[in-house]
């Protein structure tokens, strides 16, 4: 597994904080792997989820600091997703 999938588990470990995140939602991140977010918490996964979130390495990385909105990624075509939009938005919103 990759130090950036390594690092990003770590990192939304701790945004979420003991937050429950009630949906199930998959970061993909180019070249490197997926992260599962769902009610069982982080972990290097990909498995079936409500929404896939696509991204290079940059923009993910771009998202976690806070340097790049995940909604400006996304109308900016850094961003795809696909599936369940609620899903991602109640994601945007739990990480904050």
């Amino acid at each position: 597994m990759s130090d950036i999938i390594n690092t990003a588990v770590a990192a939304l470990t701790e945004k979420l904080a003991g937050d429950a995140f009630d949906g199930s939602a998959k970061f993909a991140i180019e070249g490197e792997g997926a992260i599962v977010i769902d009610g069982d918490g982080v972990r290097a996964a990909d498995d079936e989820t409500d929404v896939t979130m696509t991204a290079d390495v940059e923009t993910f990385q771009a998202i976690l600091s806070g340097e790049l909105n995940p909604t400006a990624a996304f109308m900016g075509g850094k961003l795809a997703i696909d599936g369940d939009m609620g899903a991602a938005m109640k994601l945007g919103s739990v990480l904050g």
